[in-house]
């Protein structure tokens, strides 16, 4: 599970870990806390990190562990983020050099391997999918120039697009395979990656903050998402190919990467509106979502 621990440039780097969303897309699970191979996701993200040579580790999420050697910061108001996240926990970063993860990545030790872990004449280095698509949320970046960034994004970054952060920086791309790139938005994902492991794991889906009604409210099994799909289509009478649930799931991912996260919902809405004025068929579901997340690439383009 561990990554080759490696030098950088003088100056060494820190880690900042993502791991306050709100999981949306697993009913409200605690992600971070999700096991594959026997072990959370949020622990393999640490002990990939530190094997790879990090000095310090700075966890933007609620405590979820105990560990002495990590630092927490939360983003204020929660949920705001990880724009929002990066900024509140970049004060905390003492090293020339940070290195971004996200906490649902469970090939994170296989991208820091292939992630170069110096990057001298740059502003830092990311992995790409095999489909040429940006992770930022997997990368190295110069400190300053992360900084320097940061404070031209209005309102502390909430809500923002990852790209508004560091499109103006010169950085160096490595392309990783699924089993490096893929991180867990689904259920499906999960599955995924436990496939790959021998060991699936137990799910810690409730917060210690939370009440059991809370919880509850918030916490669906992984069948749940297939369930509600079914029960939409008995209520108005479609048939399983009408709700078209992971490319609806793709296009809320792309908005919100490339726009916002509250433009999600709103272009899914209008995705529905566009393909039912033009008959409704699958055809032109798939229609509607090509031309709005071309859309939202191009709006990143432009920020």
């Amino acid at each position: 599970m561990e990554a080759p621990r490696r030098g950088v440039t003088p100056g060494g780097f820190d880690a900042i870990v993502l791991a306050g969303g709100r999981a949306s897309r697993l009913g409200g699970a605690q992600k971070p806390l999700l096991e594959v191979g026997g072990t959370a996701l949020l622990t393999r993200t640490i002990a990939a990190a530190r094997s790879a040579g990090a000095e310090r580790i700075i966890v933007a999420g609620e405590r979820m562990l105990d560990d002495p050697l990590v630092e927490w910061v939360r983003e204020d108001p929660p949920f705001g983020g990880p724009v929002a996240a990066i900024i509140t926990a970049l004060p905390r970063v003492e090293a020339e050099w940070a290195l971004i993860l996200a906490c649902d990545l469970p090939g994170v030790d296989q991208a820091l391997a292939l992630l170069p872990l110096d990057a001298p004449d740059q502003d830092g280095a990311h992995v790409t999918d095999a489909s040429g698509r940006a992770q930022w949320l997997t990368a190295l970046y110069r400190t300053a120039a992360l900084r320097e960034a940061a404070a031209s994004v209005p309102d502390s970054g909430r809500d923002a697009p990852v790209r508004a952060l560091v499109a103006g920086l010169r950085l160096t791309s490595v392309e990783a395979p699924p089993t490096a790139s893929r991180d867990v938005d689904t259920w499906e994902d999960l599955e995924w990656a436990r496939s790959l492991s021998d060991a699936p794991g137990e799910d810690a889906t409730v917060s210690e903050s939370q009440t059991p009604s809370e919880a509850s409210d918030r916490t669906l099994p992984p069948e749940a998402l297939d369930e509600w799909a079914n029960a939409l289509g008995e209520r108005f009478e479609m048939s399983n190919d009408d709700v078209h649930v992971s490319l609806i799931l793709d296009l809320a991912r792309d908005v919100a990467n490339g726009v916002a996260r509250p433009a999600a919902p709103v272009s899914a809405f209008v995705a529905g509106l566009v393909a039912g004025r033009a008959g409704g068929s699958p055809e032109s579901v798939r229609e509607a979502v090509r031309a709005i997340t071309e859309l939202a690439e191009k709006w990143a383009e432009k920020r």
